[in-house]
């Protein structure tokens, strides 16, 4: 007899022609990579009669009588190698052979997809109405394919992914996803770096709408490229600010001192940071100054602070704001900082030339050398937290954040670049500022399960106020499938890390490829349960996410407003979702703050949030009057598109959206009701190793 949740979901697939995809369930003993693979996009193992994506492994049986009506009435069916099934649909295998290491894939043709070891696999034909995803790439020989039957597909591929899910075929969830499968869950609180300079052709509007789809809710902005005040460059920002607000996206100043921009490294010859071989520290692009220097700290702080005014920001992140270079001591060329000032300061230390220091590698002050530079990067760091204090408080709104790379997981990088955490995070009990952990290069090749094992090694009090960077860039080690993560590999990186972390950042948006985004934000939403009880959906989430939805809904009892056309926006923790005859006179499209209760009357639509940031809301029409905390407050909208979007407070608050006059409540048709309102389907280099 089918569970209630199956029956559910076969109205969904009546009503819609495909549902999302809540449940999977693989046949048999061994489930193999399926669950890695499909738990980065937010499914969770089913029991066969409630999911709707279901996995044949390599020797199930597969009778074409049993799984042909199945997947014509909604199910999409996963098969590996030969079998029954796939016969009868003409996927055959013949006499021949190959040896298959390097794949081509429909979805990215260009990108090299090497396996790391070569496998002898039997050829198959594939019938004509079948779509061939990826090809042996010297002998076209098919690898995987699917086809649509009916309202559901298959999915067959020759042979199992991998036993991480992503070693051999990277775009299995981009293959089912043609085929019809619908992520269950959305996040839109994603951060991304932006770097203008690879962008400079592009519309702001056209960029922010994407990032938004893709669940980027911040974008850290390379702000030395607007350190010195140019009319063209500061009109360009002025815009894509404005795009990224009027789509609930908030944008931060990305500063990377010691790097300040091009101009200040010109004019300023006698401020340049020196390397180990008294050298000026032009290293990869950044262009290094001496921060240790006191006319050279107060002209940069004068120039942050003017920064800062200048445009409308939402935060300032000071970013890797320690020393070169990732091979430390042993390669004095990139070895920073050897300024005078720091050579004068250890000299009265220690009584030895620092240089000297690094020349003699038998020098016995070679440990006390590794120690000041550590010392020095947490007194630039504390210096410049202080800093941004000052700043805040002409700014109150501003959110601070500091990129530190990790030196707990891959204990290197404290002798390499100065980097140690232990001195600063005691910095988060007297600052307000999210302290965002960048993975160091010298792990980019280990695989997603990093990310947890990472932020078990950062227990302090303030848990809540930690991040990771995923640098999505090409590693310089050896890596299979693909140079840069892409597919299923960087939807485990990013869905790993939402679980291990409170905030995620991608270093950097340009670098993501266009075939991810429409799965990143999925790859991002943690949900802990989804179930449906009692003629409800209940999803608790720890962030609260987006479910695909028709219609209206209400929420706990509560007519929920938080909607756009296809997704309805839940608070964190646990709730129960159920369609409702009536719609809320206002939705509010979109909203980038931690969402807490909302609720919608005949001529009113409230909500509660908290924000360590500025909030965004986009609404779907103006209201006459916006209250917040119980008090009238002056509004100023922008609009665009039928979309009108406001710039809420940080901290704790009530906001209440009062339209005109009371409008009467819009009846949604009985037949939505059942089915149709409940879910449904110059530029620089990349970032330099640290």
């Amino acid at each position: 007899m089918p569970s209630r949740v199956s029956v559910f979901l076969c109205l969904l697939a009546v009503a819609h022609g495909a549902e999302p995809a809540f449940h999977f369930h693989v046949a048999g003993d061994d489930a193999g990579p399926w669950p890695a693979i499909f738990q980065s996009i937010g499914m969770t193992a089913g029991t066969n009669g409630v999911a709707n994506v279901i996995v044949l492994p390599a020797g199930t049986p597969v009778a074409t009588a049993t799984w042909r009506p199945r997947v014509e009435q909604g199910t999409i069916l996963i098969l590996e190698g030969n079998s029954e099934f796939a016969g009868a649909l003409g996927i055959l295998p013949t006499e021949k052979r190959v040896q298959a290491r390097q794949i081509r894939d429909s979805h990215d043709e260009g990108l090299s997809i090497v396996w790391e070891r070569t496998l002898d696999l039997p050829v198959y034909t594939v019938p004509p109405a079948a779509k061939v995803f990826s090809r042996e790439r010297w002998t076209n020989a098919p690898l995987a394919a699917g086809m649509r039957l009916g309202r559901g597909a298959v999915f067959w591929c020759n042979v199992t992914p991998g036993q991480k899910g992503h070693e051999r075929f990277p775009y299995i969830l981009q293959a089912l996803a043609s085929l019809g499968l619908e992520p269950p869950f959305k996040s839109g609180r994603l951060w991304a770096f932006f770097d203008s300079s690879y962008r400079l052709r592009a519309d702001p509007d056209y960029l922010a709408e994407r990032w938004r789809a893709a669940g980027i809710g911040a974008l850290h902005v390379a702000a030395w490229h607007y350190y010195d005040a140019d009319p063209q460059r500061d009109e360009y920002l002025k815009k894509l600010i404005e795009a990224a607000h009027r789509r609930a996206i908030l944008v931060y100043a990305w500063v990377e001192l010691p790097h300040v921009s091009e101009k200040f490294w010109n004019d300023h010859p006698e401020w340049r940071e020196k390397t180990a071989l008294l050298q000026d520290a032009q290293l990869d692009w950044r262009k290094l100054m001496n921060l240790n220097n006191p006319a050279c700290v107060r002209a940069v702080k004068e120039g942050i602070a003017r920064l800062s005014r200048r445009f409308d920001w939402d935060g300032l992140n000071l970013a890797e704001l320690y020393f070169e270079s990732l091979e430390g001591i042993d390669n004095p060329s990139r070895f920073t900082p050897f300024n005078d000032d720091v050579r004068a300061e250890f000299l009265a230390l220690h009584n030895a030339d620092p240089v000297a220091v690094v020349r003699d590698k038998s020098h016995p002050a070679r440990g006390k050398l590794l120690e000041f530079r550590a010392m020095l990067a947490q007194r630039m760091q504390e210096d410049w937290l202080n800093e941004i204090a000052k700043i805040k408080r002409t700014q109150p709104h501003l959110d601070i954040v500091l990129t530190h790379v990790d030196d707990k997981f891959d204990t290197r990088m404290r002798d390499a670049i100065g980097a140690e955490s232990d001195r600063l995070l005691p910095q988060l009990a007297r600052h307000d500022f999210t302290f965002l952990i960048e993975d160091p290069a010298t792990i980019w090749h280990l695989g997603p399960q990093r990310y947890p094992q990472i932020a078990e090694k950062y227990v302090t009090p303030h848990q809540d106020k930690l991040a990771i960077d995923i640098n999505i860039v090409e590693r310089y080690q050896d890596v299979y499938p693909t140079k840069q993560q892409t597919g299923t590999e960087l939807f485990q990186l990013v869905h790993l890390s939402a679980r291990a972390f409170p905030r995620v950042a991608l270093y950097f948006e340009n670098s993501i490829r266009r075939v991810d985004l429409p799965l990143l934000a999925s790859s991002a939403a943690r949900v802990d349960r989804i179930d449906h009880v009692a003629g409800r959906l209940v999803i608790d989430s720890k962030f609260g996410a987006g479910i695909p939805w028709d219609g209206a809904a209400k929420v706990n009892g509560r007519l929920w407003p938080v909607a756009n056309p296809d997704t309805l926006w839940l608070p964190p923790g646990p709730v129960a979702v159920e369609a409702s005859a009536v719609a809320p006179p206002l939705r509010i499209l979109d909203f980038n703050g931690d969402l807490k209760t909302a609720s919608a009357q005949a001529n009113a639509v409230e909500v509660s949030y908290h924000s360590s940031h500025r909030a965004i809301a986009v609404l779907d029409r103006l209201p006459g009057s916006v209250e917040i905390d119980g008090a009238p407050v002056p509004v100023e909208w922008t609009s665009t598109n039928g979309r009108h979007s406001i710039l809420l407070p940080k901290g704790q608050h009530v906001v209440t959206f009062l339209l005109t006059a009371p409008t009467p409540p819009k009846e949604v048709p009985s037949s939505a009701t059942s089915a149709a309102a409940t879910p449904r389907s110059t530029p620089r280099s990349p970032r330099p190793l640290p």
